[in-house]
């Protein structure tokens, strides 16, 4: 056992000392605000508009003024959100890089919303507003490759919400979030081997979680149309701590030294399931929103969100399978931080049946320099949406 820690602690000393700088160009954390079809043509800008399905999600206080049922379907594609990594000294060298896979991913959403009666609506969501893929080129030759190859997030929340007109321009909503979700974290294993002196890649360990199952929070919002010209809005979605359990399995690599690899072998429970756990936690989302009728045709919208990504600090990861059947602990420090974003979006009602919407937003990272690292690198966002929609 004690020949074990040994090898291990020197393995976790020779990752920490992989020093990369990374240029990403995703930013956001990994929220995804792109929920509903016409709010992306304003960037996003919303809170105060909430005057289609996607209300649920943007500001449930919008349900209150729902006047017959009506759904929508949608799905987003997410592509060439990606990283690249320049080496820095001592090691790997400022002539190393890497890149990261170009994401391409799909996260879906779907509403229905439904009067009660005149003052009482009923709405239910499925949003996807997580979610990450950060997969590196070449892994088995990657620099960074003994703190992350590969780590991905899928999440989707159930949100049924009750929407309630108190006035004939003030409305509030409220409703219940269930999310579901998964994480999957791989990396390579390295120790030292004492023929060479030199680190050695022995294993790769692929980390996957099931679903989880009771992991709850809630989201409300109020929406004031105060006259034809004017009106503002506030939603708020709860923070959610989830807890994740499952398997983690390391394959073996050769090292071409039979007596290395026996050795190594005799320390590391290489193809057996070793249960483990882990946990994330998600943020709370604010956002406030004015809306200004410039004319019959143009409408502003400013929105300010806040994220609370402070609640992000660590990401552990711990084996409970006892000995034998598990391996050393681990904690990935994140320190994230809490961070607002700006958008504003103009909307065009060409005809009755036609609008064009523009918009623009900048996305501040919560992530701090000194923190940034395979596992989630991230950065800054300024982004520019162009929509359209045409009604029947």
């Amino acid at each position: 056992m004690q020949r074990r820690g040994g090898l291990l602690g020197r393995a976790l000393s020779v990752a920490a000392l992989v020093t990369l700088a990374a240029v990403p160009l995703h930013a956001a954390g990994f929220s995804i605000f792109e929920q509903g079809s016409k709010a992306m043509g304003m960037a996003g800008a919303f809170t105060a508009q909430a005057d289609d399905p996607s209300m649920l999600f943007f500001n449930a206080g919008g349900l209150a003024f729902v006047d017959k049922t009506d759904f929508s379907v949608g799905a987003t594609w997410i592509r060439s959100t990606k990283a690249d990594f320049q080496g820095a000294a001592p090691f790997p060298g400022p002539s190393y890089s890497a890149k990261q896979e170009t994401l391409s991913e799909f996260p879906p959403h779907a509403y229905w919303v439904q009067p009660l009666t005149n003052n009482w609506k009923f709405g239910l969501g499925i949003e996807t507003p997580f979610g990450l893929t950060t997969s590196w080129e070449n892994p088995d030759q990657f620099a960074g490759r003994f703190l992350s190859t590969k780590a991905s997030l899928q999440a989707f929340d159930i949100n049924p919400t009750l929407g309630w007109q108190i006035t004939p321009t003030f409305g509030i909503g409220v409703g219940g979030i269930v999310r579901v979700s998964k994480v999957e974290l791989n990396r390579h294993i390295a120790a030292i081997n004492p023929f060479t002196l030199q680190a050695a890649d022995v294993g790769r360990l692929n980390l996957t979680s099931d679903y989880t199952k009771d992991s709850y929070g809630f989201n409300i919002g109020i929406l004031h149309r105060w006259n034809e010209s004017f009106s503002w809005g506030l939603s708020y979605r709860s923070a959610i701590k989830v807890d994740y359990e499952g398997d983690a399995r390391v394959t073996q690599i050769s090292s071409g030294n039979p007596v290395f690899d026996a050795a190594v072998g005799a320390q590391i429970p290489f193809g057996k399931s070793l249960p483990v756990k882990t946990k994330i936690d998600y943020p709370a989302e604010a956002s406030f929103g004015l809306a200004f009728a410039l004319t019959r045709n143009l409408l502003l919208e400013t929105d300010v969100d806040w994220t609370g990504w402070s609640d992000f600090k660590t990401v552990p990861i711990d084996f409970t399978g006892g000995a034998g059947n598990s391996l050393p602990d681990t904690s990935l420090p994140q320190d994230w931080k809490d961070v607002y974003s700006y958008r504003a979006g103009l909307r065009w009602t060409t005809s009755p049946a036609s609008q064009w919407r523009f918009g623009l937003v900048y996305d501040k990272t919560p992530q701090p320099e000194e923190g940034v690292s395979p596992l989630l690198p991230d950065s800054d966002r300024t982004g520019y949406c162009i929509g359209y929609g045409h009604t029947q």
